[in-house]
């Protein structure tokens, strides 16, 4: 038997994995939670097989939420099931730990009880249209945290003077963080950089 821990901040997406489970003879849900604290909590007590994560909680995300639970419980598997697709919101829910990455538009029961069979077992689940983004991530240069900080300003559409003087730098120093970003997000100008930063899920609203 299969112990599923089901954690959605919607009560309805809740309920509904949970009679899925029920209909399955290898399946069972061990504890429910919609938010990242409750998760953590039911995990320690409920010590289930896998964990169907959802990446926006009330509280956080679902991402900080799985390392702090593998901080912990190392062996713990979690699949995401997430509203989100970005390239960068995959790419973080890997580099946390996660063993499998669905999107809810996407995302048929039977996909998802596939999905979790696949990660009890140790294994991986990486929908085709995951795994090309996820390969489109990699080859993408990291960005420093200065331009990180520079990219958010340049997003809420912040002139070079206000993003210098935000970050405390010179003119010149906030030209060079642009161009680097312009380099990196593969953009024409500070414009197509900010929909590309958009885009990808590196900067959200």
């Amino acid at each position: 038997m299969i112990r599923v821990m089901v954690v959605d901040d919607n009560a309805i997406v809740r309920m509904g994995l949970c009679e899925a489970l029920a209909l399955k003879p290898d399946l069972e849900a061990a504890g429910t939670a919609a938010s990242s604290a409750e998760a953590i909590e039911v995990f320690r007590t409920e010590r289930p097989d896998v964990v169907t994560m959802d990446y926006q909680l009330p509280d956080g995300n679902g991402i900080d939420c799985s390392r702090q639970i593998l901080e912990e419980f190392p062996d713990a598997r979690i699949l995401i099931l997430s509203a989100f697709s970005a390239e960068e919101d995959i790419w973080n829910a890997v580099q946390a730990g996660a063993k499998g990455y669905l999107t809810k538009a996407a995302g048929e029961v039977e996909e998802i009880v596939d999905a979790i069979h696949e990660v009890a077992s140790g294994g991986n689940f990486f929908p085709a249209e995951i795994m090309l983004k996820l390969e489109r991530r990699k080859n993408q240069r990291e960005l420093t945290p200065r331009e990180m900080e520079a990219l958010r300003l340049l997003v809420r559409g912040k002139t070079n003077k206000e993003i210098a003087h935000e970050l405390g730098i010179s003119i010149d120093s906030v030209k060079q963080h642009i161009t680097n970003l312009r380099v990196k997000l593969d953009a024409a100008d500070r414009t197509q950089a900010a929909v590309e930063a958009i885009r990808r899920g590196i900067i959200q609203f």
